[in-house]
């Protein structure tokens, strides 16, 4: 699969990458797409909740009243689950929701998210960035010759540059990504993905 260099402006450069079919032009899995997006939103849950049951409130112990004869109904002491400030009966307590996947699984939603957004034509390949100091209007100014302006845009380099880092931090629609750091939620959870040509060429021949 071969797809247009675009410059900064927008304009085609007369050089393509050739993205590999094995990666980007497979039938996409949805099921394992699902997986991988449920661990990696599971793995941001804290699991820290915590009510307290009965044994835990602050109350005494002491029966209510007794047991028969008085008309009412049967009483424990003041923590019954019943009465206001009373413990919680079967509440959250802290725990991991984490979920495991084995490593072919999560390679195969990650390939099959790539496959499925350039099935959708939302892979976009533009020239290597470079700025002499951070600047959020050069960046801004290049997602419009883009035609992208206006999604939600993942942006993947080779690797931490600090002055095109600064420049797209401030934009709320775009996430900057290293190519080592790809992951399937982030690619489903974006409306386009543009790669630099490094960072396609590197993605291509690494895999």
């Amino acid at each position: 699969m071969q797809i247009e260099v675009l410059n900064t402006k927008g304009q085609a450069t007369g050089r393509k990458v050739d993205l590999p079919e094995e990666i980007f032009g497979v039938e996409p899995n949805s099921h394992v797409v699902y997986l991988a997006v449920k661990q990696y939103l599971a793995a941001q849950r804290q699991g820290t909740h915590k009510v307290k049951t009965r044994a835990e409130v602050k109350g005494a112990s002491r029966k209510l009243h007794r047991q028969k004869g008085t008309g009412g109904s049967r009483k424990g002491n003041i923590r019954n689950p019943l009465y206001k400030g009373g413990g919680t009966i079967f509440g959250p307590k802290p725990h991991s929701y984490d979920i495991k996947l084995n490593q072919k699984v999560k390679a195969l939603a990650r390939v099959s998210a790539l496959s499925s957004k350039a099935k959708d034509n939302a892979i976009v390949i533009v020239e290597d960035l470079t700025l002499d100091t951070p600047k959020t209007k050069t960046f801004v100014d290049m997602l419009g010759n883009l035609k992208v302006a206006d999604k939600k845009v993942m942006f993947v380099q080779p690797g931490f540059n600090d002055n095109v880092d600064l420049s797209m931090r401030n934009v709320p629609t775009v996430l900057g990504v290293s190519l080592k750091d790809i992951n399937t939620y982030d690619v489903v959870n974006s409306d386009v993905v543009v790669f630099t040509e490094s960072a396609a060429k590197q993605f291509s021949s690494a895999k």
